[in-house]
């Protein structure tokens, strides 16, 4: 599957990018480690009259410890992520969760801004052309169907980032920067909730940066996925644990699930387990409630009921892997 021809723009700075986009918007595609776009161009999903090639943006590229937390530039590749000692020390839920991300040739490719605006993926729209054509489409790509859902008129792909609910877990925020300047956002506003028109993200603008509050630093933290080879493959359910112990009892967690639902999702009573031992019977309630908060649908080769009890099981596993 050959690659669609296009006009390759390689900016240097943000302002650069950020005229491109408006200059070409809806004729463009942005480029950062380009590990997840490329093969989909290759597979006919994309074909941008324009490709913007960000990887030239140095100001994009760091992970910074400041006052008030730790700013990482979007650029930064997922291995750096995965690696950094303050990272390791402070947030270890997220260099956890990026160093499942596919293999280690990948993730020094890969960015952190590319795993947090990764596409939504279906067992019905990451083919060929001519495999998609031959069932007539879908809604996200050139059809009017659902095939998951036929009897509704949304589209249910799956977000498969990793680092995402680690990043929910951390109550991270999202700089994003514009023509008509820049804002800045929670990480769970940034996800519409649909799998087609999946990013609260406008065609003229570009994720910059990536805070990490000090609140959320020296929280223990853990990440399981599940997936069908143990490496390379996206997951096919993902979660994150991040938890504050004091004297053997949970004073906070934070529990997200992520390859469920078109968005990556915070388990929204999590922190009710505040007080309660970290024990078996603990970790196996929390288990339940994520279990509720999923909603797997046939999006991938494995059931949506074997997806839905493996989050009992792997939110099971990384709270008591805390003890």
């Amino acid at each position: 599957m050959t690659l669609p021809e296009f006009r390759l723009l390689q900016p240097r700075t943000v302002p650069a990018a950020l005229e491109a986009l408006a200059e070409h918007a809806g004729a463009i595609q942005i480029l950062a480690g380009g590990t997840d776009l490329v093969p989909s161009m290759r597979q006919g999903l994309f074909a941008p009259a324009y490709l913007l090639d960000i990887r030239g943006i140095r100001e994009l590229n760091h992970i910074r410890q400041t006052d008030s937390g730790v700013v990482i530039g979007t650029l930064a590749p997922l291995s750096a992520i995965e690696a950094n000692p303050l990272l390791c020390a402070e947030y270890p839920v997220l260099t956890a969760a990026a160093a499942t991300v596919a293999s280690p040739v990948l993730r020094n490719m890969g960015t952190l801004g590319g795993n947090v605006c990764l596409d939504t993926r279906c067992l019905w729209y990451n083919q060929s052309l001519a495999w998609r054509k031959s069932c007539g489409f879908c809604i996200k790509k050139d059809g009017d169907l659902c095939h998951v859902a036929p009897g509704g008129p949304e589209c249910w792909a799956v977000f498969s980032g990793d680092t995402p609910p680690a990043l929910l877990c951390l109550d991270a925020e999202l700089e994003i920067a514009g023509p008509r300047g820049v804002r800045r956002i929670p990480l769970a506003e940034f996800y519409a909730g649909t799998g087609d028109a999946h990013l609260n993200l406008a065609k003229d603008e570009l994720l910059t940066r990536v805070f990490l509050p000090a609140g959320s630093g020296g929280w223990r933290g853990a990440y399981r996925k599940l997936r069908v080879r143990g490496s390379i493959d996206y997951p096919l359910a993902g979660v994150a644990v991040a938890l504050k112990q004091r004297n053997g009892a949970i004073e906070d967690l934070r529990v997200a699930i992520t390859a469920l639902n078109p968005a990556p999702l915070l388990v929204q009573d999590a922190r009710g387990f505040a007080g309660k031992p970290l024990d078996e019977k603990t970790a196996e309630l929390a288990g339940d409630l994520a279990a509720r908060t999923a909603r797997p649908l046939t999006t991938s080769a494995l059931t949506p009921e074997y997806r839905k009890e493996m989050v009992r099981v792997l939110t099971k596993r990384a709270i008591l892997s805390l003890r």
